[in-house]
């Protein structure tokens, strides 16, 4: 079984999250991706949130959230997604950038807009009351 190792930027405001749409894709996904060899989280959100959001997270702000597990979207059986989440403040205005076709801010009502991992993501923070 393989698994994808991912981090992602929990950007909540007004009980509203903020998801990305890369450009050919349908799916929302939550801002960030992949680590490069050698990167710590930190690291990987700092970078993958300037790439895909072109803003700057404030390295003191950034909180461990939570770590998510589910079907890799796309991928073949058993193939699974690891996502571990962070919250964090920005300085800039999100704007997209790289591969980002789009951002909008999402409610729970959007969750069938979003990949299976966030999906779960989703579900724990409308259980918390974060998301509405």
């Amino acid at each position: 079984m393989k698994e994808i190792d991912k981090l992602a930027l929990i950007d909540l405001e007004n009980g509203q999250i903020l998801g990305t749409r890369s450009k050919g894709k349908t799916t929302f996904y939550l801002p960030g991706g992949k680590r490069d060899p050698g990167e710590s989280d930190e690291q990987a959100l700092i970078r993958e949130i300037k790439e895909e959001l072109n803003v700057d997270l404030l390295t003191d702000t950034i909180d461990y959230l939570g770590t998510f597990q589910a079907q890799a979207d796309g991928k073949a059986a058993g193939v699974t997604v690891k996502m571990t989440c962070y919250t964090a403040n920005y300085d800039g205005i999100p704007a997209p950038t790289s591969e980002i076709e789009e951002i909008r801010w999402l409610t729970y009502l959007d969750i069938d807009l979003v990949s299976e991992v966030d999906k779960k993501i989703f579900d724990f923070l409308k259980e918390k009351g974060m998301l509405v």
